[in-house]
């Protein structure tokens, strides 16, 4: 998987959000996978630090085993998308399949909402970044913003230092960047070594974060 996505793949897929706006020093930071026990609450521990609000693409079986925790993440600002319900790879999956698992996850969260919220222009991010043209068209059709991202952190990837994967962010960043982790235990040990420095860095460079909208 490319660390930065080549602008003829943004061209070729318009609708699909791949940045924010260029203007600002804005870094839209987001997480995929959780919410988790130990993971989710220390990536939420960190952004409190630098008053740092970011997005969580939240798997729907999760939410359901961790109800409070995905609550925690709405009570404290953040904003929350749709990882479909069992981490479905578009690719391997029927269109059938995969917009019900969607639709499933959606209902998991709505279910989970803290009192007196709701869901705001409803974010996807498809697993893998993997889903089929067919599969995306229906999903807009259900009301959802499918969201890509600029860079990829590889904080997943158990063969690469967190340093490399530090660098994968650090090297290509620009104002308005997307940039994915994951609140996973599978990313967990780079994951917690790269973002204070990221959010460090960043933010003694001028920045803030913010969730997507």
């Amino acid at each position: 998987m490319r660390e930065r996505i080549p602008a003829i793949i943004k061209w070729i897929y318009p609708r699909r959000i791949w940045d924010g706006p260029a203007g600002e020093k804005v870094l839209y930071l987001t997480f995929d996978d959780g919410p988790v026990p130990q993971v989710t609450p220390w990536v939420l521990e960190q952004l409190g630090k630098y008053n740092a609000k970011a997005t969580f693409f939240c798997i729907g079986e999760n939410v359901e085993r961790y109800p409070e925790i995905f609550r925690q993440v709405i009570k404290e600002g953040h904003v929350v998308g749709n990882h479909t319900y069992s981490h479905l790879n578009g690719w391997k999956t029927s269109v059938e399949e995969y917009i019900q698992n969607s639709l499933q996850a959606r209902e998991t969260m709505e279910n989970e909402l803290p009192q007196g919220t709701e869901f705001k222009n409803p974010l996807f991010r498809p697993p893998y970044g993997r889903i089929k043209n067919v599969q995306a068209k229906r999903l807009q059709q259900e009301g959802f913003r499918i969201v890509m991202w600029s860079i990829v952190s590889r904080d997943y990837d158990r063969t690469l230092s967190p340093e490399k994967c530090l660098q994968n962010v650090l090297n290509n960043v620009r104002p308005g960047s997307i940039i994915v982790f994951h609140d996973s235990f599978k990313a967990e040990k780079n994951m917690k070594k790269i973002l204070p420095e990221v959010l460090k860095h960043y933010k003694n460079s001028g920045f803030c974060f913010k969730g997507l909208k």
